[in-house]
């Protein structure tokens, strides 16, 4: 269908349509426009939302994501983070292949619509033109004609007139003739004028408003094929990056699926196990004796001469207060009914404190000894690793210093070799400092590995009397000294599990302890100072009373004779004898 042919008369209505169809287009430029604004806020918000959960550097929340559901999450914040990526690209390519293209287009259709119009109105004022001057002949003619018709009226009447003279009439009918002849010129330039109007008429509505209104269909067609093409192409734009937001999604989905629980698991029993073994079976307590109890090695009280019981704990030191047993002089309170106690010590969350776990302040000490063993042993392991890592870039420093040392010896006039011995020298020194403390860390290190369960079995050095008394799975006080050469370990974090006793059941059991008896004697070989609680000093040469040996956590207790004081030593600064027959040596009181 021509719009020349059906909208001839519609001059006017196609201006306004073609208007109309340009603000359509600028309306959906608009549109793509704040569809790119909201995909760019989109991408930002969804950066920033990846960025708010990323752990912080050096933190201790970056040390929780070795476990793998915490990896997970971290693969969905940065597949978040790519995933914003892509709406970024949706902004970028809508942008660049729509609003750009589509502006551009249509300030030329602007210019191709004003050009049309302006040609159509250019004929429609010629048109104008052409009836102004029709009519203009019309009128001529037709004043001519009745300017004619009444000079020959008057030419008949004083033709008629006896009493005008001949002159007047020949006068009137020179008239008449001069009036006809303009009757004829007018009606013949109205004739030409006339023939010319309808000729540039028929032109007008057949050939040049066809001509301009084809161009305004061919114009408006192309804006709707346009506008078309840049809705297939928003539609494009987002389908293109739908591949790589399938794979971001897949990549969350396969985090997700690599989640392994018994893997997680696992990094909770080596990130928190102590190295410690839990405590063994309580056996029964006869208490139908009060002042002869037959306990068993593992019970709490051991017989004593003078009828008062004396604790024991693990079968490993003979008469020595169980570790978070606490003294309590007032008087006896009665004794609650098992079942309560039981209750009490599986509902309590108790701190247990022997005499020498002490509250330390200030710095952690340089051996971990604060520490479990098991932990001890990870962050031993983990100084002697950094300490490595530490040597062989000072390692790498010297072999390049030594490098250039070689260039500077064969090309002197790139510098002077002299220049570099310094740094030479610091490196080395600073390569030999680490080795001392890498050496330092690995003794640390193999002592700690020689007593934890499982790894340094045959290292353990326990008596054969304690061995056979001892239940796999109950540990001493003395036993918790062996991550702590200092005595200073203090058990809050790892020992979550510890026993809670009513110290008012043994109220008057525990008011006049007896010593320990002295087991050995030992020789002090090196002077050492005990400036923590539970240790004693001791000079070189010095001979003590042992009273109780190494169970294998590198202390002995010993006492002095004549002060009756007595306290923990390393064991490596003793040279310990003891008694073939310990039951029957003196005892100090």
């Amino acid at each position: 269908m021509s719009w020349g042919a059906e909208l001839w008369d519609q001059f006017d209505s196609l201006e306004k349509h073609t208007q109309w169809g340009i603000d359509l287009l600028e309306k959906y430029i608009k549109f793509v426009k704040e569809r790119t604004e909201i995909e760019l806020s989109y991408a930002k918000q969804l950066r920033n939302l990846s960025k708010k959960y990323q752990p912080k550097k050096n933190s201790k929340e970056e040390e929780e994501y070795k476990y793998t559901s915490c990896q997970a999450f971290l693969s969905t914040l940065h597949e978040t983070s790519d995933y914003a990526g892509q709406h970024e690209v949706i902004s970028e390519n809508m942008t660049a292949q729509i609003m750009v293209d589509l502006a551009r287009y249509v300030q030329e259709l602007k210019q191709e619509r004003k050009a049309n119009f302006h040609d159509g109105r250019k004929a429609q004022q010629h048109m104008e033109t052409c009836w102004k001057q029709l009519e203009s002949s019309k009128r001529r003619f037709e004043r001519d004609c009745k300017e004619a018709e009444r000079a020959q009226q008057y030419f008949e009447k004083m033709d008629a007139d006896i009493n005008v003279t001949k002159a007047d009439v020949e006068k009137a009918r020179q008239q008449a003739q001069i009036r006809h002849q303009m009757a004829e010129d007018s009606r013949a330039d109205y004739s030409s004028i006339l023939q010319k109007f309808n000729q540039e008429q028929h032109e007008y509505y057949h050939t040049h408003i066809p001509n301009i209104f084809q161009k305004i269909q061919e114009m408006e067609e192309r804006r709707i094929v346009r506008i078309g093409e840049s809705m297939k192409t928003y539609a494009e734009v987002d389908r293109q990056v739908i591949p790589i937001l399938g794979k971001c999604l897949d990549g969350i989905v396969a985090a997700a699926q690599a989640i392994d629980q018994k893997s997680d698991s696992q990094l909770v029993i080596e990130a928190y196990k102590s190295g410690f073994e839990p405590p063994g079976d309580i056996e029964f307590e006869d208490y139908t004796q009060p002042l002869k109890r037959t306990v068993s090695n593992n019970s709490l009280s051991t017989p004593r001469a003078d009828g008062k019981a004396e604790l024991k704990f693990g079968g490993k030191s003979k008469g020595k207060l169980w570790p978070f047993i606490k003294k309590n002089k007032s008087p006896k309170q009665p004794k609650e009914p098992l079942s309560h106690r039981f209750n009490e010590f599986m509902n309590s969350k108790p701190k247990m404190h022997c005499f020498r776990s002490l509250k330390r302040g200030g710095a952690t000490p340089e051996d971990f000894s604060n520490l479990p063993p098991e932990q001890r042993r990870k962050k031993l392991q983990q100084k002697v690793d950094e300490l490595n890592k530490e040597i062989q870039k000072e390692m790498d420093q010297r072999d390049a210093i030594t490098k250039m040392k070689d260039v500077y010896l064969k090309n002197p006039q790139m510098g002077d070799p002299a220049s570099l011995d310094h740094k030479l020298a610091e490196v080395s020194q600073n390569a030999e400092r680490l080795r001392l403390e890498v050496q330092k860390f690995e003794a640390w290190l193999a002592e700690v590995e020689g007593r934890l369960p499982g790894r340094g079995e045959q290292a353990r050095r326990q008596s054969g009397m304690y061995e056979s008394q001892q239940p796999p799975a109950v540990r001493s006080c003395a036993q918790d000294r062996e991550s702590s050469p200092d005595g200073s370990y203090t058990e809050e974090q790892s020992q979550e599990s510890e026993l809670k006793v009513q110290a008012t059941d043994f109220d008057d059991e525990f008011d006049d302890e007896e010593p320990l008896p002295a087991i050995g004697t030992c020789k002090a070989l090196y002077t050492f100072e005990g400036q923590n609680e539970g240790t004693i000093s001791v000079a070189e040469g010095e001979t003590l009373f042992v009273i109780e040996e190494d169970k294998g956590d590198g202390w002995t207790r010993i006492r002095r004779s004549e002060e009756e004081e007595e306290g923990y030593v390393p064991t490596s600064y003793v040279e310990v004898y003891l008694d073939k027959n310990p039951k029957g040596a003196k005892t100090y009181i």
